[in-house]
């Protein structure tokens, strides 16, 4: 029986180009943490991507958050400890001033037709509301891109970070976390989402995905844009508990 829905984020309900959004924020970042290291942003390129590389690694075996992950790498490469108070409060006023800016020109950042009302069916089903963002980024980075699809935190029971995830999609220990920090099980949820690579995870762990992207995976229980799952989700669900018997 599904009792939660699960919404991946960028290119489900926010239309984005990601690779710009990525290039503009690690830009800023760099120049940010250069200013503080007295070093050149260029010099803090590549531990930037390797600490992101870690967070992402399929074949992890620390238990380490996301957050402590990245930050630990980040330390070992080039010697800026991220928690620092003061390093810490930058990169707060950085993702919470400077980041929700960044939505225009080659970002362009704009919501997903349907994705609102997609929310609203499963709210008006009295289902779980959750965001499974692939948890590579702070919840006031999340927060930034979830203004621009014109959702809120208010919208969702529980959203993924890197600072509540010790692992990244598809891995299906990221998940079982997911789900076990909102009381359910894995089979009794749903994920919209349009990465048939990373929203879409092997069919004996129990997760079924609805498929909101362009391609055709054979293991989505359901395909099509957003605008008709939000029509269909109440249907879908009922097809789906009518299947679990």
């Amino acid at each position: 029986m599904i009792k939660a829905v699960l919404f991946d984020l960028d290119d489900t309900l926010l239309r984005l180009n990601l690779t710009a959004f990525i290039a503009r924020y690690v830009a800023g970042t760099t120049r940010l943490l250069a200013s503080v290291a007295r070093t050149s942003p260029v010099a803090l390129g590549v531990p930037y991507v390797r600490a992101f590389l870690a967070m992402d690694a399929q074949d992890r075996e620390d238990s380490l958050t996301n957050e402590q992950l990245f930050n630990r790498t980040m330390l070992e490469t080039c010697g800026i400890p991220l928690d620092d108070p003061v390093i810490a409060d930058l990169m707060s006023y950085y993702e919470t001033q400077i980041v929700p800016g960044f939505s225009g020109g080659l970002v362009a950042a704009r919501p997903v037709p349907g994705a609102r009302e997609a929310i609203e069916a499963v709210h008006e089903a009295d289902l779980i509301c959750a965001l499974a963002t692939n948890p590579t980024f702070s919840l006031d980075c999340d927060r930034a891109r979830m203004g621009w699809a014109g959702v809120s935190e208010d919208d969702f029971a529980l959203i993924s970070t890197y600072s509540n995830s010790t692992r990244c999609k598809p891995s299906v220990r990221y998940y079982q976390e997911f789900a076990n920090q909102l009381g359910v099980r894995l089979d009794e949820c749903l994920m919209v989402g349009n990465d048939a690579a990373r929203d879409i995870v092997r069919p004996d762990c129990g997760l079924r995905t609805a498929y909101v992207g362009h391609a055709r995976p054979r293991d989505a229980v359901w395909r099509g844009p957003m605008e008709r799952l939000a029509r269909e989700l109440p249907d879908l669900v009922a097809r789906l508990d009518e299947r679990d018997g």
